[in-house]
Order: structure tokens, then sequence, then C-alpha cells
């Protein structure tokens, strides 16, 4: 569920893997990937090249199911290992922070900002080399139509940034 190389520009540092995910050992192999690769224009056989995307988790594997979704990354995983996978990956230069648990690690001095004031802010954060994104999962096809401007302000830019870096 990890995928990188060196020459990787780009990373998605998700939550977790989901239960489909989990089964089928391929990141974003369902409906949040269908979006999130809609969301960045790219296409499977680019998402699935190592040396264009880097794709690390949060958690490497599937947290179980809580009351309202699946549960949070657990947290030894990023603790373990997180730091010494991005130092395999020397020439990054976007990462999508996707959720609040990789924006906590990722984006610096907003751990007291909402996910919503965080996506808000995307401008300076990708000054920093970090777009912070919603969880494409259809669970937040509510927040999406709550915030029409991620869609007109926010998208545009992450197309436009993946198509420079690939």
């Amino acid at each position: 569920m990890v995928q990188f190389h060196p020459n990787a520009r780009i990373l998605i540092a998700g939550q977790a893997p989901g239960r489909r995910v989990h089964e089928s050992g391929k990141p974003f192999d369902d409906p949040s990937g269908d979006r999130l690769r809609d969301w960045m224009g790219v296409d499977k056989a680019d998402f699935y090249d190592p040396q264009q995307l880097a794709i690390v988790p949060m958690g490497f594997c599937y947290p179980g199911t809580g009351k309202s979704g699946d549960l949070p990354p657990r947290k030894e995983c990023a603790d373990t290992w997180r730091a010494s996978i991005l130092a395999e990956l020397p020439n990054l230069e976007l990462i999508l922070a996707i959720g609040q648990y990789a924006q906590q690690w990722h984006v610096k001095k907003t751990t007291r900002q909402t996910l919503t004031q965080r996506v808000k802010d995307w401008q300076m954060h990708l000054e920093q080399g970090v777009l912070p994104l919603p969880h494409p999962s259809p669970r937040n096809n509510l927040w999406l139509r709550k915030n029409p401007w991620f869609e007109v302000e926010v998208l545009p830019e992450l197309k436009q940034r993946i198509a420079q870096l690939r």
C-alpha cells in the first residue's frame, strides 16, 4: 500500500488504507482514488508510476471501523517509518496532504486549525510545498457541496502543478 521511488517529485500523503484497498493491496483502488485522480488530472498508469508519484499513507494497514467510518491511522506507523521513508525521497517538490492526519504531520503551525481552515489557506501552505486537501471519499460529498470554492480555486491549481511536475 506504499509506493515510492527516489525520482518521485510528488508525494500523496493519505490517511490509511480503507477495507477495500486493504483487500486489494493497491493504494487508492476505490472510489476515493477515482476522485483523487480526477482532481489531479492523471490516469491510473501515471498515478501508479512510483517514479512520478510516491504514495505513503500515515498508517500502513486498515485500522478498522469506528462509529462514523474508519478509525484513525495507527500512530506508530508514522512515528516509526515516516521520517526514514521521506529521507528516501530527495526530489519531492509537492506534498498532497490528504485529510486531517496527514495535514497534522505535514502542514506547519496549524495544529489548531480545522481541516477546512487549512484547505482555505492552501496558497500559504503551497508556498511551503504542501497542498492540504480534504479526503476524496464519497463520504465528503457534503463538505464539497458546502465549500464550492475548493473546486473553483484549488483544483485548477492542483492540476496545473501536477502537470508541471510530471
